[in-house]
């Protein structure tokens, strides 16, 4: 397949970055309906909407010069104003980086690293958050993602749990839903037992690109890759893009469903700073 070559020229680096500090903006796609688990980001957790809670994890990262919710639906919106976020409204778009590209083009001209971050990761931590930025920070990968390791057999297994596979530099060489990498002779059991550290990492849907090369990817049609396993970052894969992985301990995870929802609310009542933040 023919690759899509993107100069470099457009990604510069903060050290080419002169007289201003680099911006790095953060923006949290975010609509009403949810398959699995509907209205999920205008449900009440602790007296607070889940977007709310994702909202101020974001606000809490200093990387950030910048968090927006990037909306189609007024009603969010409107929530999103009376806690006092700021809430932009876009077009209806097919995924939540198209959304992501329509607010930046128009809103952020000056932005260098754009920050894409789920609206039901309500615990999202600073420091997953500052590996992400400092792997965009120093080196030259059109984007950046994060992994962590993974050591439950049924993850492995479960298509819903996306795995990714790494080069010696750290940069992705495929995400999957499969177990990858896969081992011929011997079962994922006995690779886990066996096996320290951990083959497997799993993929954590937090990203992170160069503002220009956001805008180009979204002008992409989908690539084979992605239409087969119904994963967007296969996308920029395809074109040749190199996605840089920052490999972090343990990562929360996203809230899908019912039962998801109702362990976070659980692990709220047990931290009552974070109900009266």
């Amino acid at each position: 397949m023919p690759r899509c070559m993107f100069s470099m020229d457009v990604f510069s680096m903060d050290a080419k970055i002169k007289g201003r500090t680099t911006q790095v903006v953060c923006v949290i796609p975010a609509r009403l309906e949810s398959s699995r688990l509907p209205r999920k980001l205008l449900l009440d957790a602790g007296g607070k909407p889940l977007i709310q809670h994702a909202w101020e994890a974001a606000t809490a990262c200093p990387e950030f010069s910048e968090v927006v919710i990037a909306t189609d639906c007024t009603e969010i919106a409107a929530v999103v104003e009376r806690f006092g976020g700021r809430a932009e409204l876009t077009r209806d778009h097919s995924s939540g980086t198209d959304r992501i590209a329509e607010v930046v083009e128009r809103c952020f001209s000056n932005a260098d690293i754009v920050v894409n971050l789920q609206g039901d990761e309500p615990e999202l931590s600073s420091d997953v958050v500052a590996a992400l930025v400092q792997t965009m920070r120093r080196g030259d990968a059109e984007m950046a993602t994060v992994a962590a390791p993974l050591v439950s057999a049924r993850l492995i297994r479960d298509p819903s749990c996306v795995k990714v596979v790494l080069d010696q530099s750290g940069n992705a060489l495929y995400f999957s839903r499969a177990p990858i990498p896969h081992s011929r002779d011997f079962s994922i059991e006995q690779v886990l037992e066996a096996v320290e550290p951990t083959p497997f990492l799993m993929h954590v849907g937090l990203y992170a690109f160069r503002r220009e090369f956001l805008l180009k990817l979204t002008q992409m049609p989908p690539s084979p890759l992605e239409q087969l396993e119904k994963l967007e970052q296969l996308r920029a894969l395809q074109a040749g893009a190199r996605i840089a992985v920052a490999v972090v301990d343990h990562a929360a995870a996203g809230i899908d469903t019912a039962d998801d929802f109702a362990a976070f609310l659980t692990r709220l009542d047990h931290c009552p700073e974070r109900r009266a933040a």
